[in-house]
């Protein structure tokens, strides 16, 4: 009998870090994908990742609403337990084998809790790394509840093994997302328009001079100072005079804020290079980043993906503080004058070294196989 895998997407960044996944599972003869999509992933304000998953072919077990309207400290804790009880009976439903949550977000924690509750066996992908804000006290409280560990980084194995959980438990498999990566880069040319294909707001820009590709989301620990923090990215990208490539940020505490000062810079400042959009399908965002000259503000795809590509990438503030990086990051502070500087600095050197630091292209497959090994049902003790 196959094994039925439960795998809760619930943003738009986790559907690239587990799509290889999902191919090599859907493919797996001893598996059964059973895909659940979530929270901002099935809202079109967020860029609608159930869109592209539909589109990619994979069939939707179930879709949950869970984020309540808001932006703010209080909306993400009720739409944590919102969720939690929205899961439990989608899991009561497909009484899956095992479940999976991606990284750690408020969503992750929610997916986490219910399927511990239930005695589902709990695999938690992307564990065991350290970033800012209260990202990674979610991550290292799903790594408790966790039964399995998939992690991306040798380092990030170590970490988990040293917060209690058994060696024979934690694997490190690397990261889907550079599955991805690793394909672009078999044919990294820009073979699409992006105006044409995803829309989005403003002009069409020339990108044949060059473009810089930028991404910032709210930090939920500096919440309130978020509207301050994007208007210096913005000044610092403005006065870089570049052709510009900007993406809304994703549903957490702050992102009003971030959201109404690019709204404001846009009607006062009316730049004729820039140009907004909501989201790209995964291939064509790591290769529109392939093309650019830079990536700007604090995604962690600018230190995962990026890494592996070579694109240099400047790190705005403290959301991926911690976080393992590779010779393509440079860190400043939210000063719109350091971010100049950084772009700058980026545009004297070119591309940088690649680095296999997350991933070798290969983890989708590799996760699957271990999805059809790992023992189902053990007592779960901790190493110390």
């Amino acid at each position: 009998m196959k094994r039925k895998i439960c795998v809760v997407v619930t943003a738009r960044p986790s559907y690239a870090r587990i799509k290889t996944a999902l191919t090599a599972i859907r493919s797996h003869p001893d598996l059964e994908l059973q895909l659940v999509v979530a929270a901002s992933a099935v809202l079109e304000r967020y860029g609608d990742a159930l869109k592209y998953i539909k589109a990619d072919g994979f069939e939707v077990k179930s879709t949950v609403f869970m984020v309540l309207e808001g932006e703010n400290l209080v909306t993400s804790a009720k739409s944590t337990g919102l969720g939690m009880m929205e899961l439990a009976t989608v899991f009561d439903n497909l009484k899956p084998d095992m479940v999976i949550t991606i990284a750690d977000r408020y969503e992750t924690l929610a997916t986490a809790a219910a399927a511990s509750y239930m005695n589902i066996p709990l695999v938690h992908m992307q564990g065991g790394e350290v970033t800012g804000s209260i990202d990674e006290k979610v991550r290292h409280a799903v790594t408790k509840l966790a039964d399995y560990h998939f992690t991306c980084t040798e380092i990030a194995s170590e970490r988990v093994r040293r917060m209690g959980e058994h060696a024979e438990h934690v694997y490190t498999t690397g990261c889907p997302s550079i599955d991805i990566a690793a394909d672009v880069l078999k044919a990294p040319e820009l073979d699409f328009n992006p105006f044409s294909r995803y829309g989005g707001v403003g002009d069409p820009v020339d990108l044949k001079q060059g473009y810089v590709v930028v991404l910032q989301h709210p930090v939920t620990t500096e919440y309130e100072s978020s509207r301050k923090h994007i208007v210096e990215t913005l000044y610092g990208v403005k006065d870089a005079n570049l052709a510009t490539l900007w993406f809304w940020p994703n549903v957490d505490a702050g992102s009003d804020g971030t959201s109404k000062g690019i709204r404001i810079f846009r009607e006062k400042e009316k730049p004729v290079n820039f140009h907004f959009f909501k989201n790209f399908e995964a291939s064509d965002f790591l290769k529109l980043l392939c093309n650019s000259k830079s990536i700007i503000g604090n995604s962690s795809v600018a230190i995962r993906e990026c890494s592996f590509l070579g694109v240099p990438a400047v790190n705005v503030g403290t959301r991926q503080s911690g976080r393992e990086r590779g010779s393509n990051v440079i860190d400043v502070d939210y000063d719109r004058h350091q971010i100049l500087g950084a772009i700058q600095k980026h545009l004297s050197t070119g591309k940088r070294e690649r680095s296999n630091l997350y991933g070798d292209g290969k983890a989708g497959v590799r996760i699957a196989d271990l999805l059809s090994e790992v023992p189902l049902h053990f007592e779960k003790k901790l190493a110390y």
